[in-house]
């Protein structure tokens, strides 16, 4: 069978043979299939669906395009941390320093932006001087040295992954379960940290917008994870709201700084502690332990001094005054008194990109200073003319009256007070 014909009958439903997923993977890899038919098939793929046959497959398959590292191997306590993606998701960089503070060593193979959130290679690309490529000897040294390595997938590492998850991007295939369980947990995997902990976002601004879907696909990666012998903890989380107040990169890694220093934003912070508590219990520590440790680090100043140590080691600056500034700010009141009944936060992602701090193409230059800043959350009361949101304008050529217009449109104002939904909707097992 062809591959054209292999495209065809993922799009009439049917499924695919070993076979073809290999085919498929590989093609990702050497070439022999072109892009065009690549992103036609991850549109066949989004739309139809995969068999958990099929999902387990295109897993194994990514996973052995290229090198595994097994850091387990060398260095069995290293926990790693993935999140479905969020809007205003800064968990990454205030989990890693907790972590390392606390003496629990963290490496995590991050990832640019999808879609509409902004990924946490892009944010530590504001840091000046931040190198994220790194191999396995380099990657045990960060572990070693700072206690925690962030670095990019490398050329060797699930290959034909970083083909697919740059055309799901531009071609509208990033909510599909089977690909994105394929393409987290081959990476994963490949690095082989021995506890993993998953971060499963429901709700308006995540690609799985329900409960039953987030807990579909948590149950998914965690199952995937637990088969291939790593300690795996796997919440749901709310996203019907932007997570922290900053979207966009430089502006998310000063959020960061500002949860590491003992302030910053209430829900920021609450999802980053429960995140490194789950993480430290599966590595032995007592719940109510691991909770009075990081107040500690937090309170003491240990976070923060381990966030700097682990920037150094990582080639970069950790004065914040070195992060870029936006290079204007337009405020968008509200229009009404209320209270805000809904915070889109999609759409609030999106204008955070077109503003300059995603790409629309695979090309497109990040502009740091860009994003958006968030004032009201849900629940809150509003007065006419109070500061909903922030657009912050970089490099990037835009049109501000039409973003601006687009945030206010993101918020909706009621009349009645509105309860907020909870943020840690929990385990997949209660979710």
């Amino acid at each position: 069978m062809s591959f054209v014909e292999a495209i065809a009958a993922k799009r009439d439903g049917k499924a695919l043979d070993r076979a073809q997923v290999r085919a498929f993977v590989r093609g990702a890899v050497d070439g022999s299939v072109p892009r065009e038919q690549l992103a036609a098939m991850l549109m066949a793929i989004c739309w139809r669906g995969m068999s958990a046959d099929e999902t387990h497959w295109l897993t194994e398959e990514m996973l052995h395009s290229g090198e595994v590292w097994d850091l387990a191997g060398d260095r069995p306590d290293v926990v790693d941390k993935h999140s479905t993606g969020g809007v205003g998701d800064t968990v990454s960089l205030v989990l890693a320093p907790l972590l390392a503070a606390v003496g629990v060593p963290v490496a995590m193979m991050a990832g640019r932006g999808l879609g509409h959130t902004q990924g946490t290679l892009d944010k530590l690309a504001a840091i000046p001087g931040w190198e994220s490529r790194r191999d396995r000897r380099q990657t045990l040294d960060l572990i070693d040295g700072c206690g925690a390595a962030i670095i990019a997938q490398t050329v060797g590492i699930a290959p034909a992954d970083r083909t697919l998850y740059a055309l799901r991007d531009i071609v509208a295939a990033v909510p599909s379960l089977p690909l994105i369980v394929g393409s987290i947990m081959s990476k994963k995997l490949a690095l082989g940290a021995g506890t993993l902990i998953l971060d499963v976002k429901c709700g308006s601004g995540a690609f799985r917008k329900t409960v039953a879907d987030a807990r579909e696909l948590a149950a998914a990666l965690r199952g995937v994870a637990v088969a291939a012998g790593v300690r795996c903890r796997a919440l749901v989380t709310d996203m019907n709201q932007p997570l922290g107040p900053a979207l966009g990169t430089a502006c998310e890694v000063r959020e960061a700084l500002a949860v590491l220093r003992g302030g910053g934003d209430p829900l920021l912070r609450q999802a980053s502690l429960r995140l490194c508590r789950e993480a430290m219990v599966l590595r032995g520590w007592d719940a109510g332990d691991a909770g009075a440790a990081l107040e500690a680090v937090i309170g003491n100043g240990s976070a923060a001094a381990a966030w700097d140590r682990i920037v150094r080691a990582h080639g970069g600056d950790p004065d914040p005054a070195r992060l870029a500034r936006p290079l204007a700010e337009i405020t968008v009141p509200a229009a009404a008194a209320g209270f805000v009944a809904a915070c889109e936060a999609e759409e609030l992602g999106r204008v955070a990109v077109a503003a300059g701090a995603g790409r629309q193409r695979v090309e497109d230059e990040l502009a740091h200073g860009a994003g958006v800043c968030v004032h009201a959350r849900l629940g809150d009361r509003v007065e006419r003319g109070q500061p909903l949101a922030t657009l912050l304008v970089g490099e990037r050529a835009i049109d501000r009256e039409s973003l601006a217009e687009r945030l206010r449109a993101a918020f909706t104002i009621g009349s009645e007070p509105v309860d907020p939904p909870p943020l840690v909707v929990g385990t997949v097992d209660e979710a």
